[in-house]
């Protein structure tokens, strides 16, 4: 997984211009791995990024981080879903909380402090999905402390039943 945290301008004015180098730097990676992109600038979420990883089959890893949308806003982009093998979720942060908020929020981690339901739906749908697209679907979901308190509770909520 290559994690990209947030770009400024003075790093790349337009997100074409990422999409450009990624075109290129994927293009140079060796074939037959499972690569993935988590990227953090919400506004270059479109049609071009999407298509770009899908040429070159790498998954968009959905990610739940502070200026991000919502996991399940992402996966109702046209197009994230950007390699049919597999896919990937990070559920980091609640949209819109700072990380060093959520260390003083939820320290010690030793249980749930603010239930996120629209996460656990997303990676509860992310599961089903998996599931439902058979043995040669990878499906990847990692859950931090810092998304509710206790990531092992959290896990446990996506994979209960309703």
């Amino acid at each position: 997984m290559f994690e990209f945290s947030r770009f400024w301008p003075t790093d790349y004015e337009h997100g074409r211009d990422f999409i450009a180098d990624l075109d290129k730097f994927l293009g140079k990676l060796p074939t037959g791995w499972p690569y993935g992109v988590e990227m953090r600038n919400r506004n270059w979420l479109k049609p071009e990024y999407f298509d770009c990883l899908t040429r070159h089959q790498v998954a968009h890893v959905y990610n739940s981080w502070d200026a991000m949308p919502a996991v399940g806003e992402q996966m109702a982009l046209p197009g994230s879903r950007t390699n049919p093998d597999l896919v990937a979720a990070r559920f980091l942060l609640k949209p819109g909380r700072k990380y060093e908020q959520a260390v003083k929020a939820f320290e010690p981690y030793d249980s749930i402090k603010e239930e996120n339901p629209e996460a656990r739906a997303a990676g509860k749908a992310l599961i089903e999905e998996g599931k439902a697209a058979g043995p040669k679907r990878r499906t990847f979901i990692y859950v931090n402390n810092r998304l509710e308190g206790n990531a092992i509770r959290t896990i446990e909520g996506m994979i209960s039943p309703d």
